[in-house]
């Protein structure tokens, strides 16, 4: 994302900060971890799978297991694969599956990004997906259907003509780290975006934010709620008696990189596979 010019007020719009409480939204990846983001007083929750890989579509099971367990509102990631967020037909064809399985099942929205190889918003696909949640929230008009845009934003090269895009679309909510690594490193891009919203879509900060950094962020950017992410590596234990047997393929855990079958092995593999059975 290029830097935006944030005029002369680079604190946001009201120095004073948000005046109500802001929401705060956990990010999860079971049911387990939204039991625990509720007793710790959060407000919504995103669930996905696979968050060490940035977050991935969430099972069907897994969301009716923390509805079951949780009064809060969920909404889902739909994103069908690592990488980069520039998808083919089938991918495409996936995730509007996914986003009406999970919808139907309770979400409260659909959290995706798709962009052109270029780094653009991919216009098309973004708003078929839009378009489910629309379809949703159309036939239940009193229960939320939210179409958000995810951190893909932050890979953008024109974040202005992007948010414009976004709102035509019916997009409501951005989650963004003002193309940082952090939100607090973006904060001052967060607040031009947050002006120019203008109250038509949301700006949702994310990316480590944390306790001593959340209401400087808050009142830099003028943004009223917060996505955290906060986390820590555990072991359930039971493969420690093996450490040098790794299950994870660490070649695709590159930030731009996932993986992709190698047809041409697997046909060399079933090739010598059907001479076994011509062997006498």
């Amino acid at each position: 994302m290029r830097e935006l010019s944030t005029g002369p007020d680079s604190t946001g719009p009201d120095p004073a900060g948000p005046a109500q409480v802001p929401l705060i939204e956990a990010c999860v990846s079971s049911a387990s971890e939204a039991v625990a983001a509720a007793r710790a007083g959060v407000h919504r929750l995103e669930l996905c799978s696979a968050l060490e890989l940035g977050g991935l579509t969430p099972s069907r099971g897994t969301l009716q297991t923390v509805l079951a367990h949780v009064s809060l509102p969920v909404v889902v990631m739909i994103r069908p694969r690592a990488g980069g967020f520039c998808y083919d037909t089938l991918e495409l064809e996936t995730m509007r599956r996914d986003a009406t399985e999970l919808l139907a099942a309770g979400a409260s929205g659909i959290v995706f990004g798709c962009l052109t190889s270029a780094g653009d918003v991919d216009l098309q696909s973004s708003e078929t997906l839009v378009q489910v949640a629309q379809q949703f929230h159309a036939q239940s008009p009193a229960a939320e259907r939210a179409a958000i845009f995810h951190r893909a934003f932050d890979f953008v090269r024109q974040p202005l003509a992007a948010l414009e895009q976004l709102i035509d679309i019916g997009v409501q909510r951005v989650l963004s780290s003002g193309g940082k690594a952090t939100a607090m490193e973006g904060v001052d891009t967060l607040a031009a975006l947050q002006r120019a919203a203008r109250g038509r879509i949301e700006i949702l900060p994310g990316g480590g934010i944390r306790a001593d950094n959340l209401l400087e962020l808050l009142r830099r950017s003028g943004c009223a709620a917060a996505h955290v992410g906060a986390s820590l590596p555990i072991t359930d234990g039971s493969l420690d008696h093996l450490p040098n047997l790794n299950l994870c393929d660490t070649r695709c855990l590159a930030e731009h990189r996932y993986r992709q079958l190698d047809a041409a092995a697997v046909t060399a593999v079933t090739t010598v596979a059907k001479e076994w059975q011509t062997s006498p």
